[in-house]
């Protein structure tokens, strides 16, 4: 029986992870997990930790252990740690001795795409056999190499054997996003339906149905879901980076999220993409600036 499957005893504590519920996760009882099921439960546990800023203590735990997957583990906390070089060698490594282990496969896949190796990882993660989390990464890659036609295509396939599940509806709605269309609303419900739940409802979930509600043009109710994860966690950078996006959009003033998102994440991906572009701008405002002769 496919653990992670409806039937499976894994899929509570996978579905947590994969909702964003991380500490659910870290709390999940797994004493009674059968033999076999022990590692991948171990593993959801500590990546969950590593997704609670707890690298450095995870990296400890698993230092010196030779199973791949603890091993693989190490290597994803010191990514996460900034090790970047002495995560690599590792998962080079790895990818060679171990390529059929699927932890090797989704954890090194994830840590070479991030290190911008992107033909590796998809080369890894495509060794897998009915991993829907390999094709969930597999799906983020093409969206981020702007290849939404193979990342419909992924999706659609596994559709074919998947049906229900948590991962593949997600995965379908990352990519209905990316699409537009009558597919933003598809994909709110989808992040709705999670958010609101008291079950399945995590930060992660509400920025989620945020963004889809940006796209519909539901400015005070994408606002609304924000602001109800930033009470949450007033820290959270994907709420602020949003926030920011709503009050640029709504011709606001944002300069209390800029700072904020400065302070929560000063390297978080918009506020790199905004450097670069107002970098791009003034090199070609200089082109254009006004000569004086006389």
């Amino acid at each position: 029986m496919d653990p992670y499957s409806a039937e499976g005893e894994l899929i509570n504590i996978h579905n947590h992870f994969h909702q964003g519920q991380y500490q659910e996760v870290v709390d999940f009882d797994t004493s009674a997990f059968s033999t076999e099921n022990a590692i991948p439960a171990q593993v959801l546990v500590l990546r969950a930790r590593i997704a609670l800023g707890q690298a450095k203590d995870v990296l400890a735990q698993v230092k010196g252990k030779p199973e791949p997957d603890l091993e693989v583990l190490g290597a994803y906390a010191q990514y996460d740690l900034g090790e970047v070089d002495a995560s690599l060698k590792t998962v080079e490594k790895l990818a060679t001795s171990a390529a059929d282990n699927v932890t090797v496969q989704i954890i090194g896949g994830t840590i070479l795409q991030a290190a911008g190796k992107s033909d590796d990882a998809l080369a890894l993660l495509s060794q897998h056999q009915g991993s829907l989390e390999a094709v969930a990464l597999i799906v983020q890659i093409h969206l981020h190499q702007n290849r939404t036609d193979l990342a419909v295509k992924e999706v659609a396939a596994a559709r074919r054997w998947a049906q229900d599940s948590l991962l593949v509806n997600l995965a379908e709605s990352w990519v209905g996003v990316r699409v537009g269309g009558e597919k933003y609303q598809q994909a709110f419900y989808v992040y709705e339906e999670l958010a609101q739940a008291p079950a399945t409802a995590s930060l992660k979930s509400l920025v989620s149905q945020a963004v889809c509600e940006l796209h519909l043009g539901r400015l005070e109710e994408a606002q609304i879901a924000l602001e109800q994860a930033l009470s949450k966690d007033p820290q959270y950078a994907e709420a602020i980076a949003n926030l920011l996006v709503l009050n640029t959009v709504s011709g606001k003033d944002d300069s209390q999220y800029l700072k904020s998102l400065k302070e929560a994440d000063p390297k978080h991906r918009l506020l790199v993409d905004l450097e670069e572009k107002s970098a791009l701008f003034d090199r070609a405002a200089q082109k254009y600036s006004a000569k004086v002769s006389s």
